[in-house]
């Protein structure tokens, strides 16, 4: 898996999409939950900030948006924490883990 800094996210998103990578927003404000989202393919993953999430600009950039559930009061999780649920279900799905 690799995983890269930038110093400027919409150039890079181009770049990701003209080489044929999707590229996958976190947003707690879309609809589709990240398990229910094909991860299958060729993918990047953006994570917002803790509490503020994307810019808008990052968000339009990307193909598709999801988001993880959560319960009670927590409406934001820690971006590290974010990042390893929506990487495991990468994996998850690339290695069929839910199949017998």
């Amino acid at each position: 898996m690799k995983i890269a800094r930038v110093t400027n996210l919409s150039e890079t998103i181009k770049q990701l999409k003209k080489e044929g990578i999707w590229i996958c927003g976190t947003d707690v404000a879309t609809s589709k939950y990240y398990f229910n989202q094909d991860l299958t393919g060729p993918i990047a993953i953006v994570i917002g900030n803790e509490g503020k999430g994307m810019s808008e600009i990052v968000k339009k950039n990307c193909d598709f948006l999801v988001k993880i559930p959560m319960k009670g009061h927590i409406n934001s999780l820690n971006a590290s924490v974010s990042a390893g649920i929506v990487l495991y279900e990468a994996v998850k799905q690339r290695n069929n883990f839910n199949k017998d």
